[in-house]
């Protein structure tokens, strides 16, 4: 049985398009069902499915997660799966969104850490888009002011040079001793993501590698949000790359290591071992501080 995919190569996505006489932003919301198929959503039986189109011509999808057990602010909503497997796969500009309802105030939030993010295009593919849409926000795409008019974002807080969301980051941390073996893949894996957290906001980035039964290690790293409740998760930025990547149930991730600032301000180690150990309980859980 072929895994979901969330990614599509600009050629596969153009050929397709092509075939049904579309241009691959045309044929967009017809990919978005599809999408909703692949949530995780046992707890409000509500999947939502948003499909993007990149700068490179590459189509990615997103879609929403829940953690029976945890609080609902665990959940991952479905915009910010898909800007996180953008930035997974070092896609550097998101342009199109289709999605299957409108985006909540949170993500049109969280939205707001792509550079030019007001010009993004969206399309709403439900009948009913909400009590505030209007004729521009459903059937056809519309630049995402619309959305969020009086925005809040970056610009209010950073300067201009500050990479965002996409873009490429060094955090430049480094651990000062070296640490016991655990596993030196998932450590620097886990540093790795560190050094590429979005973190411009607190100074405190951290990183999250996870490692499966079959071996395969997946990572994640911080995201944080101008208005601070909107920033993703590590862990919940490293279960987007596990179900990108092919990844089953939670239950099959074993071991998983968290990198982050020693004394940092924001700490993720609560959080992250709660989420881990709630979703697959014999995790071998490891915190790394660096410098």
């Amino acid at each position: 049985m072929d895994r979901p995919r969330f990614v599509i190569e600009a050629s596969e996505a153009e050929s397709a398009a092509k075939q049904k006489g579309l241009t691959v932003v045309q044929h967009l919301p017809s990919l978005v069902e599809s999408a909703k198929d692949l949530a995780r959503v046992p707890i409000s039986k509500f999947p939502v499915g948003a499909v993007g189109y990149g700068s490179s011509g590459r189509v990615f999808f997103g879609v929403n997660l829940e953690f029976p057990g945890l609080p609902l602010h665990y959940s991952v909503h479905a915009e910010q799966f898909l800007v996180t497997n953008l930035s997974i796969q070092s896609e550097p500009r998101l342009e199109y969104v289709a999605v299957s309802a409108a985006p909540c105030g949170h993500c049109r939030q969280f939205f707001q850490e792509i550079r030019r993010a007001q010009d993004i295009k969206i399309l709403i593919t439900s009948a009913e888009a909400g009590d505030d849409r209007d004729d521009t926000l459903c059937g056809q795409f519309s630049p995402l002011r619309h959305l969020l008019p009086h925005r809040f974002g970056p610009e209010d807080l950073l300067d201009e040079d500050v990479p965002l969301v996409l873009e490429k980051h060094n955090n430049g941390l480094s651990f000062s001793n070296k640490p016991e073996t655990f596993s030196d893949d998932l450590i620097n894996h886990a540093l790795e993501a560190a050094n590429r957290s979005h973190a411009p906001y607190s100074l405190c980035p951290s990183g999250v590698a996870i490692l499966d039964g079959e071996g395969k290690i997946y990572k994640g790293w911080y995201m944080e949000s101008a208005a601070y409740n909107p920033s993703m998760g590590p862990v919940q930025a490293a279960l987007v790359d596990y179900i990108v990547g092919g990844g089953g149930g939670y239950e099959e991730i074993v071991a998983a290591v968290l990198v982050e600032k020693e004394g940092a301000l924001v700490k993720q180690e609560q959080a992250a071992r709660l989420l881990l150990q709630t979703i697959s309980p014999k995790v071998e859980f490891r915190v790394l501080h660096c410098k």
